[in-house]
This record gives C-alpha cells, sequence and structure tokens, in this order.
C-alpha cells in the first residue's frame, strides 16, 4: 500500500512536471515570438505521449499491486487471547460508560479509538503481548462507546415521552438490552457483508484507522503514553470526589433583578433579571472543550448565550408582570422560617428562570436542532448518495461468492451466518414490536422490515462517512433522527396512534441508532486491523462479544445516572432525571418529542416552529455548526460555559506552539499528549460519577457523610480551575519533544 501510495504520488509530480515545462516552454516560445517546426511539434507530442504512457503503466502496476499489511497473513500470532478479549471488554465497559455520562450531561460523546489503543497498548506490552492483540483490544475496548451513543440518543426517550415510569424495571431492562444487542450485532452482520470492498476501496482515507494504526506500530518501539491518561484520569476522579464533599463550590449563580421599568411608547411595565453564572468545576466538560477545540467551544457556548443572556431574560420581563412572585416569596419563607428575605427572594426568580429555560427555550432549541440535523445530512448529500447507491452494489460484490483459501487477513464470518444474524434481528424486532408494546400484527411485521431496510442503508452510510471524515464526525443523531420520522411517518399512515405507536417508532429508531454507531466503529477499527494485519472474523467475533456485555450493562448506567439524579433532586428541591438541567440528554429529549409530536399528536409546535426559523437564520448566517449552537441553548449555562473554558485552554496551547516556533512534530506530539489527558479527565470524572450516583440511589450522600464546608468558597474553585488549566497548557507544552525526532501519528481526534 506504500508502494502504491508513493507511485501514485511520483506519477502526480512528474506529471506535474511535465506540465510545467510544457507551459515554460510555450511562454519562452511566445516571448520569442517562435513556434515550432511540425517536425519539431510532432516530435515534442510523441514525446509526452512516451512519458505519460510509461507513467501511466507505472501507476497502474502499483495500483494493481497487492497489498501487504503490518504483520503477514502467514504469520503465526497470538490475537484472540483471553487476555485481549477481556482487557477489550473491561474498556468496553469503562468507556462506554464514560460516554454515556458525558453525552446525558454534555449532548456529546468522544472517540473511544484512541484511549482504548493507549490502554490496551500499555497493559498488553507488560504482559509482553502481541501487535495483533493489541489491535484485537481495541477493537473490542472502543466498540462499547457505539453502544453507550445508541443507548443515550435513545432510551432516555422512552422516559422522557412517560412510556417508561418509573424507568427501572425487570421488562424496561429486558427490553433495552435486547434492542442494544439487537442493533450491535445487525451493525456487526452489514459491516461483515461489507467489509472487504470498503476497507480496500482507495476512494475512502479512513484517517482514524490510518491513525490509530500508526499509534500502535510507534507504540513497538516507544512508549505509548498511557502515564498521562492514567494519572488524569485520577486527576478527574479525585476532583469530582472532592467537590461532591464540598471541598469547593461545583457551580455559582446569582439572579440579577431588574428593576420595574415601563416599556417606552407604551402602557406595558415589564420586570425581571438576569441569573448570571459561573463556569461548572467539572474536569469532563473542559476535557470536551479541549477535545473540540476554541472554534466550536465558541459555537456551542453562544448557544448558552442566546438561551441565558437573551431568551430567558426577555420572556421572563413580559412574563413576570403577571406573576405573583411576591406570594411566591411568602410561601417559601413560610415553608422555611429559617431563609433570608433576600435568599428566597433570589430563589424564586431562579426558578422562574429555570422553568422558562425548561419548557419555552429548550423547545425552540430543539426545533433548531430538528432543521440543523436536516443541514447537517444535506450538506453531506453527496456523500450519503454515494454512499447509499454503493451499498447496494457492494452487496452484490460481497455475496458473489467465496475465494478458494483465502488468506487469514481476509476471512470474515460466513455469509451464511451474516443471513441468519440479520433473520434473527428481524424476527426480534417484531416480537418486541408486538409483544412488548402491543402493536397490531400488520405494524409489528412492517417495523421489522423498515428497520431492517433502514439499518442496512444507514450502516452501509456511517460506514462511508467514517471512511471519509472518521467516526469522530458521524452523524449519528441525525441518522437515527431520518429514520424516526421515516417510521413515525409510517406508523401514522398504519393508524397506529397513543404510546404503543410511540414506543414502536422509538424502539426502531433505537435499533438502527446502535446498528449505524457500531457499524461506522466496527468498519474503522477493520480498516486499522486491514493495516495491521488483523483477522476480521476474529475481530468480528469479539466486537459481538463486547456488543452483549455492553449492552447488557448499558441500561444499568442509565439507571444509576437517572436514578440517582432524581434521589438528589429531591434532596436539593429540582426535577431530576432525564431531561433535568443535570442530566440534560438533549438528544433523547429531541426524539421523544418528535415521536409524540407526529404519532401521540403532541407538541409544542408554535416553539417548535419558532426554533426552526431560528435554525434556518443560523444556515443563512453560514453559522459552522448550526446544531452545536443549538445544543448549547438547551444545556445549561454552566455547562457551556466549562466546555467554552476548555477550548480557550487550547487555544492557549496552540498559541504557546505557535509563539515557541514548534515544527510539525512538536505540534503532534503536544496535541496527543494534550488529547490523552482531556481523555482521562473525562473518564475520571464520568467514573466517580457512576460511584456517587449508585450512592445517591440508595439515599447515601457522601457529604452528608462527610463534608468539607456547609458552603464551600468559590476561591478553592478558582484555584482548581488553575490547576487544570496548568495540567492541560503546561504537560502538552513541556512534552513536545525534540523538534529533529520524526513526526509521530497523530491520534486523529
Amino acid at each position: 500500500m506504500k508502494n502504491a501510495q508513493s507511485e501514485r504520488k511520483r506519477y502526480f509530480i512528474l506529471q506535474g512536471s511535465l506540465v510545467k515545462i510544457l507551459k515554460f516552454k510555450n511562454i519562452k516560445n511566445y516571448e520569442k515570438k517562435k513556434s515550432p517546426s511540425p517536425a519539431k511539434n510532432h516530435l515534442c507530442h510523441k514525446h509526452n505521449f512516451y512519458i505519460f504512457t510509461s507513467i501511466t503503466k507505472t501507476y497502474k502496476m502499483a495500483e494493481n499491486k497487492k497489498f501487504i499489511p503490518f504483520v503477514s497473513p502467514d504469520t503465526n500470532m497470538a490475537e484472540f487471547s483471553a487476555r485481549a478479549l477481556i482487557i477489550g471488554l473491561i474498556m468496553s465497559v469503562v468507556l462506554g460508560a464514560a460516554n454515556a455520562y458525558l453525552g446525558l450531561k454534555a449532548g456529546m460523546t468522544i472517540a473511544a479509538t484512541y484511549p482504548a489503543a493507549v490502554i490496551g497498548m500499555a497493559i498488553l506490552r507488560a504482559m509482553k503481548g502481541s501487535i495483533l492483540e493489541e489491535n484485537f483490544a481495541r477493537t473490542v475496548g472502543s466498540i462499547g462507546e457505539s453502544v453507550a451513543a445508541g443507548a443515550i440518543f435513545t432510551l432516555p426517550a422512552f422516559f422522557i415521552a412517560g412510556i417508561w415510569d418509573p424507568f427501572f424495571t425487570p421488562g424496561n431492562y429486558a427490553t433495552s438490552t435486547l434492542i442494544l444487542i439487537a442493533g450491535g450485532i445487525l451493525g456487526i452482520m452489514f459491516v461483515a457483508l461489507l467489509r472487504r470492498v470498503m476497507v480496500e476501496d482507495a476512494e475512502l482515507p479512513f484517517p482514524e484507522s490510518v491513525a490509530a494504526s500508526e499509534i500502535h506500530k510507534a507504540g513497538q518501539s516507544s512508549g505509548g503514553g498511557s502515564k498521562f491518561l492514567f494519572s488524569a484520569i485520577i486527576l478527574g476522579a479525585l476532583i469530582k470526589l472532592l467537590g461532591e464533599l464540598k471541598l469547593f463550590a461545583v457551580n455559582w449563580e446569582k439572579f440579577v433583578i431588574f428593576a420595574k421599568q415601563t416599556v417606552t411608547g407604551t402602557n406595558f411595565t415589564g420586570q425581571g433579571g438576569i441569573l448570571m453564572g459561573a463556569p461548572g468545576i467539572s474536569p469532563a466538560y473542559m476535557g470536551v472543550g479541549y477535545i473540540i477545540g476554541p472554534k466550536l467551544a465558541a459555537l456551542n457556548f453562544s448557544g448558552g448565550i442566546v438561551a441565558w443572556g437573551l431568551l430567558v431574560p426577555m420572556i421572563l420581563y413580559f412574563m413576570a408582570p403577571s406573576l405573583d412572585i411576591s406570594g411566591m416569596i411568602s410561601t417559601l419563607m413560610a415553608t422555611d422560617p429559617g431563609m433570608s428575605l433576600d435568599a428566597a427572594t433570589s430563589k424564586v426568580w431562579t426558578d422562574q428562570s429555570y422553568s422558562i429555560w425548561r419548557f419555552v427555550v429548550r423547545p425552540i432549541a430543539i426545533g433548531g436542532m430538528l432543521v440543523s440535523a436536516v443541514f447537517t445530512l444535506y450538506r453531506m448529500r453527496k456523500s450519503l448518495i454515494t454512499g447509499v447507491s454503493r451499498s447496494i452494489s457492494d452487496v452484490k460484490k460481497a455475496a458473489s461468492g467465496i475465494e478458494v483459501n483465502t488468506p487469514r487477513n481476509e476471512k470474515d464470518i460466513s455469509f451464511s451466518w451474516i443471513m441468519i444474524g440479520i433473520l434473527g434481528v428481524a424476527i426480534l424486532t417484531f416480537g418486541i414490536t408486538f409483544f412488548i408494546f402491543n402493536t397490531s400484527i400488520l405494524v409489528a411485521f412492517v417495523a421489522a422490515t423498515v428497520m431492517i431496510i433502514l439499518a442496512f442503508f444507514f450502516a452501509a452510510v456511517s460506514g462511508y462517512l467514517v471512511g471519509i471524515m472518521g467516526s469522530s464526525n458521524n452523524p449519528i443523531s441525525g441518522l437515527t433522527l431520518t429514520a424516526l420520522v421515516v417510521t413515525a411517518l409510517i406508523m401514522v399512515a398504519l393508524g397506529s396512534t397513543g404510546k404503543e405507536g410511540v414506543a414502536a417508532v422509538l424502539g426502531v429508531a433505537a435499533i438502527v441508532c446502535v446498528s449505524a454507531a457500531v457499524a461506522g466503529e466496527m468498519l474503522q477499527d477493520l480498516k486499522a486491523g486491514h493495516i495491521l494485519g488483523g483477522t476480521p472474523w476474529r475481530m468480528q467475533i469479539g466486537d459481538i462479544i463486547g456488543v452483549v456485555l455492553a449492552g447488557c450493562v448499558m441500561f444499568g448506567v442509565l439507571v444509576f445516572l437517572n436514578e440517582g439524579d432524581i434521589a438528589k433532586g429531591v434532596k436539593e428541591g429540582y426535577d431530576g432525571g432525564f431531561g433535568s438541567k443535570n442530566l440534560s440528554a438533549p438528544q433523547a429529549s429531541l426524539m421523544a418529542i418528535l415521536s409524540k409530536g407526529i404519532v401521540g399528536g403532541q407538541m409544542a409546535w408554535p416553539l417548535i416552529i419558532a426554533g426552526m426559523l431560528m435554525g434556518i437564520g443560523f444556515i443563512m448566517m453560514q453559522v459552522k455548526s448550526p446544531m452545536l449552537v443549538c445544543v448549547g441553548m438547551y444545556l445549561p449555562l454552566e455547562t457551556t460555559f466549562a466546555i467554552f473554558l476548555g477550548g480557550v485552554i487550547k487555544g492557549i496551547v496552540d498559541w504557546f506552539t505557535e509563539r515557541n516556533k514548534f515544527n510539525e512534530a512538536q505540534k503532534v506530539r503536544s496535541d496527543n499528549v494534550g488529547v490523552l489527558l482531556a481523555s482521562g479527565l473525562i473518564a475520571g470524572e464520568a467514573l466517580m460519577g457512576l460511584v456517587i450516583a449508585m450512592f445517591a440511589l440508595k439515599n447515601i450522600f457522601l457529604y452528608d457523610v462527610f463534608s468539607f464546608f456547609t458552603t464551600p468558597p468559590f476561591i478553592i474553585s478558582f484555584i482548581v480551575l488553575l490547576i487544570i488549566t496548568f495540567v492541560l497548557v503546561w504537560i502538552p507544552f513541556k512534552n513536545a519533544g525534540d523538534p529533529n525526532q520524526p513526526v509521530p501519528p497523530s491520534s486523529g481526534m
């Protein structure tokens, strides 16, 4: 492959040089007002023809040359070992749980490929494992993130839509587990069907796959940076724990009341104020901001400013005169005699601000997210159309027959088992829709059929987009939204309404979502394995095991977070659970509102339409990512502020590297260390957050057992922010390395 690429590059260099020479000759002839004789002209063209013919032959020979992986197909090397599988399964659960925590709180997930590669390399190198074992462990370890993405985008929608209330029951656990496993296996089956034609396609660069494979290769001769990742995990967990024990204030907010004013030219007297806030002290949010960078973090924060600096104050200004604020303050003080007048006044105004944000601004944001998702797919229309059209021809190629004596590194799961797996998922979908969601036989049959068709096309499209841009940029929520709308319209056409219809729509959308997410991640790992010389069928079997385990565990993670937030809300006086300020779940809320609106006929259309018009306005203003702005509107200000702060820190690092004139190798090393630190902070806070949620589920709050302060000072919070900033700036800067060393593989994130 490297020879083919070098020959191809040489071809274009020679071709470009020849064109420049010919242009130079023509300019010289023009300047001298001479023209070559017919004979010379003929010889010149003949000579050029021979050069182009030779170059073309060389290029075609290079293109047709058989690809040679890093590990030869004839090499007998450990790969599908018990230790690699166990390490991969643990990473699958841990990284999946971390992404579930992050996605429900911040509406984003991070690619798990790079952290999984680093962790797997570190552990297996200590055990003297092989590079193929490292590849296998990374493949299994990163699949949990895809299952988590599918889970958080859809399963909380059952709770938000009022179908699963309470969220946890044994029946709901069984249903969600079957949905996640079915979607995951379906994605793997479709990828096994399309793998060969897609990973060998020269038009698909697979940037993150190449980066992952290069990281494994480089790790054979140097350290993988695991010390940065594990140290950051400890730091993130420690900060989360100390915040829970009230060593410092995790957030700060203050309501500033506006004086009563009469609007000029009218008799209307307005009253209200604005809720001021500081960034939340969250290593996870700051890590996300660091990874996505200053520009995207600023876009996300701009949504928070629009929501909390414009819409909430403006709506409150016009609504407040019709509210009995004084009565609310008196009632609150009567309920809690120890509360001062200032504290009661501030709490009432703050509660009203949150109510407006939750019930008015958030539906507007969802309308904007809907338009943004459609626009995201529209911008990718050429890639989507190409992916869909290619998927049909790819199936024909894949099913045309199996080669005799297929090399080890080209063997997939057999075609018969693939068909059995797809048929099994279709039957399972029919059973879930008919027996659990209580639909008619016709609706259940149509739901299963639609699910298979949509899952196939979106799995193929997801794989194609990953091949072009990497899994970090895969628009899973947009694909899921399309599947949900199509399924909802079909359900309405079949006369399926009410909770049964909404449940069927969400069930199909959930399976399609998990299938597309797993397909993209799986294909990315298979391409990395193709470069390294891994065995496809072993990687596919490993991912099936990983999907089953992650599917069995992920609902429990969601339950801990949901029930823990509900318990905390009861104690601290807010409505907890999915959709709350601490557990926003923006994508799931969008799915719930759309399914209820289309099938159940329950939607605040004026607010949704206003949000859609706002989204169109963002598009007309050529905002780089309207979706990110709308998600920022949906999240609490402290969340978007912390993400923005992380982006600013990354901007500082970039400024330092430019100021010190780092070369490309130093910039890549600095970025890699920074990404590892940010990923570790995210994982550390997420894991500690899950532990805290488990205690809260049993009504055990750690700050009741022990706390440093009753009202922690914010000055310590500022010190914690400085510590996180120092870690994310100074450590990457000091580990940029020698400028004379070669450029290392990039994290691809």
